[in-house]
């Protein structure tokens, strides 16, 4: 099955080592994602980047380096990205969220429970 339709993209910038309430953040924030029931989120682990600090942060083949720049994407309806969007501003200290509208092509084996509603 094929749907289209339009959607917002969030794209949330910030380094490996940042972390909210003792969990790392990127954890933290794919399960406030999870528990507003947002359609999903991907988390990548950049090898090299710099932000707001202008201090370069890199992966390193150590285990214990835990300096890698991270990039999380979240990919749904515009109402359920202005849900989640406070609790960004509660966690998120320092890093870049960027935000932009998307046309989406969702392919898939079976039908869809549900097709988000387009953004007006």
């Amino acid at each position: 099955m094929k749907e289209q339709f339009e959607a917002r993209m969030l794209r949330i910038h910030f380094g490996e080592g940042d972390r909210w309430q003792g969990k790392p953040l990127h954890e933290a924030i794919v399960a406030k994602c999870q528990e507003l029931g947002m359609a999903g989120a991907i988390v990548y682990r950049g090898i090299e980047g710099y932000g707001t600090s202008t201090r370069i942060h890199h992966a390193s083949h150590w285990k214990f380096s835990k300096d890698a720049p991270i990039m999380l994407s979240i990919i749904d309806r515009e109402e359920q990205i202005n849900r989640l969007l406070p609790h960004l501003d509660t966690m998120v200290e320092e890093g870049l969220i960027a935000m932009s509208r998307v046309d989406v092509i969702r392919l898939s084996r079976s039908p869809a429970k549900e097709a988000p509603a387009k953004a007006q």
